[in-house]
């Protein structure tokens, strides 16, 4: 999460937009788990944004 944080700051990304990807990435890893990103398949990405949309009725950018 550390490299995260560096890179949207080295970035000029601001607090608020750090904090709201770092809580993204933390509820995806807890969706699976806390499996390694790099044993997951773009299936399990796609059920992961699925549930996000039907479950918490959260809507995608165009």
């Amino acid at each position: 999460m550390e490299r995260v944080k560096a890179t949207l700051r080295v970035k000029r990304y601001s607090l608020r937009t750090e904090k709201t990807y770092c809580y993204w990435i933390r509820f995806f890893t807890r969706f699976h788990n806390f499996r390694d990103f790099a044993t997951l398949s773009g299936h399990e990405v796609r059920h992961f944004l699925d549930c996000l949309a039907i479950e918490r009725r959260v809507a995608a950018l165009e």
